[in-house]
């Protein structure tokens, strides 16, 4: 372990690999916090706590904190698209060169061979094509959930009362169990088929278990045995460092 003291309050610390920032602060219990900005990780502590104890926190904490950073690194990672020729954009799980067309006529996405056609006026803004696009991606989750939700509301014995697809930040999906109501992110459509398809089954045994108890684990496994794996794909390139299922 190494450490260099700062103004008395400040420590910073390196241990096994990760510098950890100590604040000193009238606090009965130590608090860690990833910053989602940087990926620095920082510790408030009681003013008289021994640096070792300290030590022996952030090494019971080493596993959760790299992959947090993990998380913030592949966030970092993921593109950031202006809407123009030849870049690549995810349809089903494939890679889609985007081919624009210019068309006085009313925009449209379509994919053919491999490429994501883009049909819009030359001189649209770059925003209004990145709202036709996304308009599309919910399109194609919402053509393909009707399928879904008939084919396992009679395996698992359930009756889904409404569906909407929407762009969500945290969340692949959600469901409200008491109203029978289901929700699903729009991001799916850019993920492999069985990605929507192990959502879609997550929020349908929601509505016979509401929680993630061990009752919920036994259902997913029993009815999707590969729902971990499909867990472990949807995480591993999402923008959110804290991606979540409800």
């Amino acid at each position: 372990m190494r450490y260099r003291e700062g103004d008395g309050m400040g420590t910073q610390m390196e241990i096994g690999g990760i510098t950890v920032d100590v604040v000193r602060k009238k606090v009965k219990n130590m608090h860690l916090r990833v910053c989602r900005r940087t990926g620095r990780i920082g510790i408030s502590a009681p003013m008289r706590m021994p640096l070792s104890v300290i030590r022996l926190f952030v090494l019971s904490k080493q596993g959760w904190i790299k992959k947090q950073q993990a998380r913030l690194e592949a966030r970092e990672r993921m593109p950031v698209y202006a809407y123009r020729d030849q870049e690549v954009h995810q349809v089903w799980g494939e890679a889609h060169a985007l081919c624009l067309v210019d068309s006085e006529e009313a925009p449209s996405v379509r994919v053919e061979e491999l490429r994501m056609i883009l049909s819009v006026r030359a001189d649209t803004p770059f925003e209004q094509k990145k709202m036709i696009v996304e308009a599309w991606y919910r399109e194609l989750v919402e053509a393909a959930l009707p399928i879904l939700i008939r084919k396992w509301e009679p395996v698992l014995g359930v009756k889904v009362r409404g569906c909407t697809v929407r762009t969500m930040k945290t969340r692949w999906g959600s469901c409200t169990p008491r109203t029978g109501r289901i929700r699903i992110n729009t991001e799916l459509a850019k993920r492999p088929p069985e990605c929507l398809e192990y959502i879609v089954v997550h929020e349908l045994v929601h509505l016979m278990e509401p929680s993630h108890n061990q009752r919920f684990v036994g259902l997913m496994t029993q009815v999707y045995p590969q729902w971990k794996l499909c867990h472990a794909a949807l995480n591993r390139h999402s923008r959110s460092p804290h991606p979540g299922i409800g």
